[in-house]
């Protein structure tokens, strides 16, 4: 199933402009008891870590909450998608009142990038993005961004029910 994930992504990676190569590596990782397979976003890094056992994670760049925007928590991936549309939610909605309904998924003005890993709860992903001059900084509603190459990579190695524990 992996390679038909990076078969697609390989499609839709490129069709969402502009793209960034993947910065993730490998990194020695204190797990702190969490299972192998376990995402975990530390926000005061801006680093989200996939647990790969053994002592080692994936280690990846992100954008997270901006200040008031930020959350902590235990929350599972609860779906996936490829060039997902998006669809303001009502904070965004609040502060920008003439933005579209839907953005259509591929469209350079579409947030999300190249794909999106939703989390139970239903208010927050962890996705792509067009701007990839946020990642590393406090830039969203309290999403999870990532370098488009990053969220394809991620996307193929993790599988709905996923854990994700977000912390500060």
């Amino acid at each position: 199933m992996r390679s038909v994930y990076l078969a697609l992504l390989a499609i839709v990676v490129p069709i969402c402009a502009p793209s960034v190569a993947a910065a993730g590596e490998i990194v020695t990782f204190a797990n702190g008891g969490m299972a192998t397979g376990t995402i975990i976003v530390r926000t005061s890094e801006r680093r989200l870590y996939l647990v790969l056992g053994s002592g080692e994670a994936m280690r990846y760049p992100v954008g997270v909450g901006r200040r008031g925007r930020q959350w902590a928590g235990t929350a599972y991936i609860d779906g996936k998608h490829l060039l997902p549309n998006w669809q303001p939610p009502d904070a965004v909605r609040a502060d920008k009142p003439n933005l579209p309904d839907v953005i259509a998924g591929g469209s350079p003005s579409n947030p999300m990038g190249a794909a999106a890993l939703t989390l139970s709860g239903g208010d927050y992903a962890i996705h792509g993005t067009n701007r990839p001059d946020s990642i590393g900084g406090f830039v969203s509603y309290g999403c999870i961004r990532m370098f488009n190459g990053d969220i394809a990579d991620l996307y193929a190695r993790v599988h709905v029910g996923t854990p994700v524990v977000v912390t500060r």
